[in-house]
């Protein structure tokens, strides 16, 4: 018999589809105006700087295709939308992706990062178990954790988990992160982001950004690596020049790039644009940003000429509409 949902799960499911989608989207539209610069130099995009949604350049693909960011996050939301989620399930979906083109703009994989590389490597050939398949070592600090982790964060805001305790989304994210990126001080800039983002979504305002840059700050000076992010909890971080913040693929320059996108900026339209025409990892900082810039601007601030652009955006949504109904339940 077919489960009837009460008035209270009704406007739950609402809620928290509105939520997920509207980060999710957000994210994916700014990867997806990245793509075509992806690698450019800022001197270059200086001189010829992305305004809108354009096709081919780095890869031969159309406008509003996005990447392995976009992709690597639908593996983990799909993960969770099952209810039996595991870590073997989000490795799962992230071979799939990989070896069989699901999860994908245009059914094609075309970008992944070496350290995500190996560790789904780690699990879909050495048979690893997930929390082993991330990679530990110092040189495996790029970014590509923190731009899949938003799922994660959006579960633990979801479901009002506390943050400490074996079961907090301390652990919860930092989990996330190592199933690729397993150093410290990859976990740690997930953990932040995470705060800026329950922050946002608890106060869609700068201050909310600001109280959740606090937060993590509080919570997270005793962590290993915690120096390693000291601009960001600087009182005068937003007020840095453009040419101290670098766009590139370093998980603790791509997230001090997508901050200060958000902090110096008043739109989503802006934020997105000034994060990709930092150039180098341009999809990354990109998606990173949009995904806050959404939460903070809600989803009507995200141009509908981008959302119509969107490749796959049917299934973006649908995997929101998905995780909703579970996590309302």
């Amino acid at each position: 018999m077919m489960r009837t949902q009460n008035a209270g799960e009704l406007a739950g499911f609402s809620r928290n589809y509105d939520l997920i989608r509207t980060v999710m989207l957000g994210h994916a539209v700014g990867d997806a105006l990245g793509v075509p610069v992806e690698f450019r130099s800022r001197s270059v995009l200086d001189g010829d700087p992305v305004t809108d949604m354009r096709g081919y350049g780095t890869y031969p693909y159309p406008a509003g295709t996005w990447s392995d960011d976009t992709s690597m996050s639908l593996c983990a939301l799909e993960a969770m939308g099952d209810p039996e989620f595991s870590y073997e399930r989000v490795m799962e979906n992230f071979a799939g992706w990989l070896l069989n083109n699901r999860f994908t703009a245009t059914g094609e994989c075309f970008d992944v990062g070496g350290t995500c590389l190996r560790a789904i490597k780690n699990y879909s050939v050495h048979k690893l178990p997930p929390h082993k398949c991330g990679l530990r070592d110092e040189c495996s600090n790029g970014n590509g954790s923190l731009m899949r982790i938003h799922p994660f964060a959006l579960y633990a805001y979801v479901k009002e988990m506390d943050f400490d305790g074996e079961d907090g989304w301390g652990v919860w994210i930092s989990r996330g992160s190592a199933l690729t990126h397993a150093h410290d001080r990859a976990a740690l800039g997930c953990l932040i982001y995470a705060f800026v983002l329950m922050g946002i979504l608890s106060n869609p305002t700068k201050e909310g950004v600001r109280a959740g840059i606090r937060q993590a700050g509080e919570r997270l000076s005793a962590y290993p690596e915690f120096e390693a992010y000291q601009r960001i909890f600087a009182s005068d971080f937003e007020a840095l020049p453009r040419d101290e913040i670098s766009g590139s693929g370093y998980v603790v320059d791509t997230l001090e790039a997508a901050l200060w996108c958000l902090l110096t900026t008043d739109s989503y339209r802006a934020c997105v644009l000034k994060a990709v025409n930092l150039g180098e990892d341009t999809d990354t900082v990109g998606a990173v940003a949009g995904g806050l810039a959404a939460a903070l601007y809600g989803a009507a601030a995200i141009p509908t000429e981008w959302l119509d652009t969107l490749q796959g955006s049917d299934e973006i949504t649908a995997l929101c509409r998905a995780a909703a109904e579970r996590w309302s339940m």
